[in-house]
């Protein structure tokens, strides 16, 4: 397969960035194709769909062998599924597949057709795969059945964020860095009260604890 661009976000590392596409609808990205693909005709009709899918890869999760199960993090990191049965990027073939919103599409001069896009779980500069759009009538199932997910606990933390951290933040940045810190980046295997984390996004390295159902941000530092 041919990678025909690449999407660009603030994530700049793995750790922080969702487990799923469209938890966090604030967090935006870009797809930047390569030239050979930049042909304006090619996106004829795309803008007329809410929705696309994304076929991309694990480029930083690549390994020579895979295992047929894996320990899914929200699982407590001790329970092993099958690998068919879970995302994990450890996989056959490292393909990944995120259902985003796309906000819009700029025809620029240096860089042709630019998707705009939002509700992203994607590190920076991860290559795509392909493009398709999202069709609610055939895409959309609302009796399916979510297998060993259903179960996992999906409450979102409560995040204290002192006013004097988060003015070092850039303001179009602050809803997308909340919903981060509130969906817990942890795996689901450390709750050590005492541990402190951080998420490397936007430019800014942000420090935090969690006691409960609490995230605390403790210090922000430029990166």
């Amino acid at each position: 397969m041919n990678i025909i661009g690449h999407v660009y976000t603030d994530f700049q590392e793995k750790f922080g960035i969702p487990r799923q596409s469209g938890l966090v609808d604030e967090l935006t990205g870009t797809v930047v194709f390569l030239p050979e693909y930049r042909q304006p005709e090619a996106f004829r009709g795309l803008e007329d769909f809410s929705h696309i899918w994304i076929l991309w890869e694990f480029h930083k999760a690549k390994r020579e062998n895979w295992s047929a199960t894996v320990k899914p993090p929200k699982l407590g990191g001790n329970k092993r599924m099958g690998v068919f049965a879970t995302r994990s990027p450890f996989r056959p073939n490292n393909i990944g597949l995120s259902s985003v919103k796309l906000t819009g599409i700029e025809y620029t001069d240096d860089y042709g057709p630019i998707l705009h896009i939002s509700g992203v779980d994607l590190l920076n500069g991860t290559p795509v795969y392909d493009i398709k759009p999202y069709i609610p009538y055939t895409d959309c199932h609302p009796d399916a059945t979510g297998g060993f997910t259903e179960h996992i606990h999906t409450e979102k933390l409560d995040v204290i964020f002192p006013p004097e951290l988060l003015a070092m933040i850039p303001e179009a940045k602050r809803p997308a860095l909340i919903g981060i810190l509130a969906e817990d980046p942890r795996p689901g295997y450390q709750h050590d009260p005492d541990r402190r984390y951080g998420v490397a996004f936007a430019g800014f390295d942000v420090r935090f604890h969690i006691n409960g159902n609490v995230l605390t941000v403790c210090e922000v530092v430029a990166v």
